[in-house]
């Protein structure tokens, strides 16, 4: 059968209201495909270990081989879009990544898995910026909210749809199945796409040579990078020569990166987009946004298993109406676009987000699952009018010729903020866990009367129940307290790290002034040419 054939509904649909959409929600696929994958495998990891007898060190390369094939290859996007073909690299990609997923599940050995991982997350990578292209290429100028709204749908609801999705197929199924679930929805989003994808006439090859110089540093700095975040909190930081090396690593290729993209004559990024102020503060914004989200994802979903003793799903269930949320704010932010200053949505979300994560600074042991829902609802429902505003006033400044490396830059920062802000909250996590441990055990001693008090109450309570002799009980009384400390410590830990997430949020308010409101967009156009 010829491709004329095949695509002929895509010849009679061009014209039709309709095609933008089904072109829109083509790629809203892809993306969320990619998305789930940085979180599916999270809760499912104990179980994968358990599979191939893996040490804990060994098993997280599961996730850190994705996370650094994503970061290579996103900002090189553009570049491979305009010398392949925008919708001959995206089908590569999908069936890439479909095939990588159905490896996954049947993988022999740990290595073999890892490998798949680091082809999928290259296939993977490369997907999201160019459907975040396409979808806006599909609608006109005027609708540019709703493209990106269907772009926000899988970039959100990906994450918070991960550790459910994840923990419901381990749990039920196995731990293959959550690589399986990408089959049919790759082959339904290949045939979409080949269907009914075009590329755009602006659209041209790279004249000269490949830049490798750029390709190489640009592997080794963000490679690095990420390899230095999701391993330094395991390696405690710079006390590590290992850590120590990739972080030296990821400094000398990114500096290297920066200065070739700006004195080669063909470089494989144009990072002159960021001489635009309003792509420049959207990037930051992004950055800050992404770095809050993914800091909480981790966060509130290891708060509720390890203190308050839900299940994986469960704690899927406290995230999932966030997702509701984050689809009605998206919906409002695209009939918006155009119509109400982006930067009165973007500091109402960035409000919004202020919000969730003050509400999650009194969370306790006798919090209960309504408190949690509502605060994750303000979380969900801010970064619908974060993203979307900033998916299009932001990107859409530069020319069309460098949308492809506009979108590789927004889902790069996008993806290094969470990458940071999961680095971070995950190290305050746990230093302030032992700050407050001493601090509380400070006055667990024989000399504070009130302690012993406490001890030999708790131990008069135990002992009809212990079934233990009055020394053994007494003994039993001081673990249960020591204990106790122990968890109160993790608490107000937790406490401390959304605290300092609602500093982030606030930081981030002073710069959407930078952004510009819709009507002054092709003076900032003009000024790239």
């Amino acid at each position: 059968m010829s491709e004329a054939v095949i695509q002929a509904p895509a010849l009679a649909l061009r014209h039709s209201p309709a095609y933008k959409w089904i072109v829109g929600i083509t790629c809203m696929l892809g993306t969320f495909m990619e998305v789930l994958d940085t979180s599916v495998a999270n809760v499912a990891l104990p179980h994968i270990q358990g599979t191939f007898a893996a040490g804990t060190d060994e098993i997280t390369w599961v996730i850190t081989a994705y996370l650094v094939a994503n970061a290579i290859v996103l900002p090189i996007t553009g570049w491979l879009a305009n010398f392949f073909g925008r919708k001959r690299l995206y089908l590569i990609c999908l069936a890439i990544f479909t095939l990588a997923s159905f490896a996954s599940g049947i993988a022999p050995s740990l290595w073999f898995l890892i490998l798949m991982r680091v082809i999928q997350g290259l296939a993977g990578g490369a997907m999201v910026p160019m459907s975040q292209a396409i979808t806006l290429d599909a609608f006109p100028p005027e609708e540019h909210g709703y493209a990106a709204a269907l772009y926000g749908i899988g970039a959100i609801c990906g994450p918070i749809a991960g550790p459910l999705l994840g923990g419901w197929l381990t749990d039920n199924w196995s731990w293959p199945w959550i690589f399986y679930i990408n089959i049919p929805a790759g082959l339904i989003a290949f045939y979409l796409a080949f269907t009914f994808i075009e590329d755009p006439d602006y659209l041209e090859k790279p004249e000269g040579k490949v830049d490798w110089q750029s390709l190489i540093f640009i592997a080794v700095g963000l490679g690095c990078l990420e390899v230095f975040l999701n391993r330094g909190d395991r390696y405690d930081w710079f006390d590590s020569v290992f850590i120590q090396v990739f972080a030296g690593l990821a400094f000398l290729g990114l500096a290297l990166f920066i200065w070739r993209s700006l004195t080669a004559r063909n470089p494989l990024v144009d990072l002159r987009i960021f001489k635009l102020r309003e792509f420049s503060s959207g990037m930051l914004l992004i950055f800050l946004a992404s770095f809050g989200m993914y800091g909480a994802f981790v966060c509130l979903p290891l708060f509720v298993q390890s203190l308050l003793n839900y299940t994986p799903t469960w704690a899927g269930i406290i995230l999932a109406p966030s997702g509701v949320a984050s689809i009605v704010a998206m919906g409002i932010a695209g009939y918006c676009a155009g119509k109400v200053d982006v930067r009165l949505l973007v500091g109402t979300g960035f409000l919004s987000l202020v919000i969730a994560a003050w509400m999650l600074t009194h969370l306790s042991l006798d919090t209960d699952i309504a408190y949690m829902i509502i605060a994750w609802l303000f979380q969900g429902f801010g970064l619908g009018l974060v993203l979307i505003p900033l998916a299009t006033e932001t990107i859409i400044r530069v020319p069309p010729k460098l949308l492809g490396v506009s979108a590789g830059m927004f889902n790069l920062l996008r993806n290094e903020g969470g990458s940071v802000g999961i680095a971070i909250c995950t190290t305050i996590l746990t230093q302030r866990a032992q700050f407050h441990h001493a601090r509380l055990a400070e006055w667990i001693t024989p000399y504070n009367p009130m302690a012993q008090l406490g001890s030999v109450q708790l131990a008069k309570g135990l002992y009809p129940h212990a079934g233990l002799d009055p020394s053994s009980t007494a003994r039993l009384a001081q673990g249960v307290i020591g204990a106790e400390v122990t968890r109160q410590a993790f608490v107000m830990s937790f406490v401390d790290v959304f605290a300092f997430l609602v500093l982030v949020f606030v930081v981030a308010l002073p710069f959407i002034l930078l952004c510009k409101s819709p009507g002054k967009r092709q003076k900032g156009m003009v000024a790239m040419h």
